[in-house]
């Protein structure tokens, strides 16, 4: 045996269903709210990382710059103590950017020594790098 419902008029249940529209919008809204709150939450805890990961990166490049100043005084120090024969091979086989830029920190009378002790192409080769460097500055 089935069970049985009562009957209910088109009318009765629009009425129903009137009388609960408002209440399920406020629990649908609350619903939206909680979960705009729970986004708005992992948004926040994602931010504060990134802005952690910022910091530690900032830290890690100004650390690297520092090293990396030393490092280029220590590199053109060496150069400046050399002997300007035995600097201009060093340099020839060196990168053409880096060579070019130890030339330009180099005192200028030792960095015109050095290109003279060079092979003319390659003299010329750095020449017209740091003249290209020099008028970008």
């Amino acid at each position: 045996m089935r069970p049985t419902y009562p009957s209910y008029s088109d009318d009765e249940i629009a009425r129903f269903c009137t009388n609960i529209a408002d209440a399920a919008r406020d629990r649908r809204y609350a619903l939206q709210a909680e979960e705009l709150k729970q986004l708005q939450a992992q948004v926040d805890s994602r931010l504060k990382a990134l802005e952690e990961k910022r910091a530690e990166y900032e830290t890690w490049l100004k650390r690297r710059e520092v090293f990396l100043a030393r490092a280029e005084e220590g590199v053109v120090k060496i150069y400046a103590d050399m002997k300007p024969d035995a600097a201009a091979e060093r340099l020839a086989v060196v990168n053409t950017d880096l060579a070019a830029a130890i030339l330009m920190k180099l005192d200028s009378r030792k960095a015109g020594v050095i290109l003279n002790e060079m092979d003319a192409k390659a003299a010329a080769v750095l020449t017209g790098i740091m003249a290209s460097a020099a008028r970008r500055v």
